[in-house]
């Protein structure tokens, strides 16, 4: 398998790595982690305003498919905040694949300028990954439907232009069949965003629906069809748009505390570099996976789970072991006499576990790879 770039994709990656260098300062990171808000405007701006965000929307045919991968990799490997214009791209390209035309005009001109965020309303308190428990309901009343629910993890609701929400229309059918998708302004009324800090420093939310009025203009795909435009979002999330090589950055900021602490000397301390460099390139090889069925014109849902499973496990992984070694100045946060890797090494150590949750569990992944890949039989109801 050949794995070099077109011509035209590498200067596509060179100037996204130009235009990340000079947006994602210390002043940003530093904004980022005070205030919990892993977004960073300016940059989201400046990539659309060379028109590398459009190219990177899947099904828009602006570029090559591979650029979706190329752009958030770029992102992710230099430690800029992603998950914001991910999950904007993410669902502009769902709206490209299953929206109105209506849905198209409003929402992917928007998301392309680098203006506009959507947030995802899937998970509840009592149905995380389990999404098909879910008890936010949407009922019909003459020509518009009533939502009331609840969502948890609604990550960027508090500066997202429009959620996609999931909810139950259809008491009667199979639990992943009654389910219809929503794309709904944030300000419509009867929608309330209750923030929630988590220990990996981000801030998401606790999003709450109050007989919100929509009309069948904000049904995303078909009604009770809603598993289906998941499906689509889920195939993008998992190991093309981001989460795949978080170790990357972790390794660069280890490098160089083992280099300055002299700690580089040290056998063990070499081995576990050694470790964590094999990992990220398996993963990196994993996610060149996904990303060439996603640009070949396929749903990458299976690799896509393999991929997110392995990176994940392996980032966890390696802040264990980086965390170790360093001792007690491993247990120091930023801006903090001593930290290890000024800070790099404790954050990390916080915001690893988080990932395994992202895009579905391990425990459910696990599943989804052991019943449709090894063929093995459903033990799940």
């Amino acid at each position: 398998m050949d794995f070099e770039l077109a011509p035209e994709v590498v200067r596509y990656r060179e100037r996204v790595r130009e235009i990340i260098a000079a947006h994602h300062t210390p002043e940003a990171v530093q904004h980022q982690h005070a205030s919990g808000t892993f977004n960073n405007p300016a940059l989201n701006r400046a990539l659309a305003a060379e028109g590398l965000v459009e190219r990177a929307v899947p099904g828009l045919g602006a570029g090559d498919p591979i650029e979706l991968w190329v752009l958030f990799n770029e992102m992710e490997k230099a430690g800029a905040p992603l998950d914001a214009l991910a999950m904007a791209v993410m669902i502009a390209g769902v709206v490209q694949h299953v929206g109105t035309a209506e849905q198209k005009a409003a929402v992917i001109p928007a998301v392309t300028a680098g203006d506009a965020l959507i947030c995802l309303g899937y998970s509840e308190a009592d149905a995380g990954s389990d999404l098909s428990s879910l008890t936010t309901r949407a009922t019909r009343d003459g020509d518009q439907w009533v939502i009331n629910g609840a969502k948890m993890w609604t990550t960027m609701a508090h500066e997202a232009r429009w959620v996609i929400l999931l909810a139950r229309t259809d008491a009667s059918l199979p639990r992943h069949r009654g389910l219809t998708m929503f794309l709904l302004p944030m300000d419509t009324p009867g929608v309330r965003v209750d923030p929630v800090h988590t220990m990996a420093t981000e801030r998401t939310n606790a999003t709450f629906y109050d007989d919100v009025r929509v009309g069948d203009h904000c049904v995303l795909g078909e009604v009770n069809g809603g598993w289906q435009v998941m499906s689509v979002a889920l195939s993008f999330e998992r190991g093309v748009m981001g989460g795949s090589n978080p170790g990357v950055s972790l390794l660069r900021h280890s490098a160089q505390w083992a280099h300055d602490s002299r700690r580089i000397n040290e056998p063990a301390v070499r081995e576990k570099l050694a470790r964590v460099a094999i990992d990220n390139h398996v993963a990196a090889l994993l996610t060149q996976r996904s990303a060439w069925i996603a640009a070949s014109g396929g749903m990458p849902g299976l690799e896509g789970s393999m991929t997110k499973l392995f990176a994940s496990e392996a980032y966890q992984q390696a802040s264990r072991w980086f965390q170790e070694m360093a001792g007690a100045e491993g247990l120091l946060q930023f801006q903090q006499p001593g930290a290890a890797a000024d800070g790099w090494i404790e954050y990390d150590a916080r915001h690893s576990p988080v990932t395994t949750i992202y895009g579905g569990t391990s425990e459910i992944i696990r599943n989804n790879i052991a019943e449709r890949h090894l063929g093995l039989p459903r033990m799940r109801r």
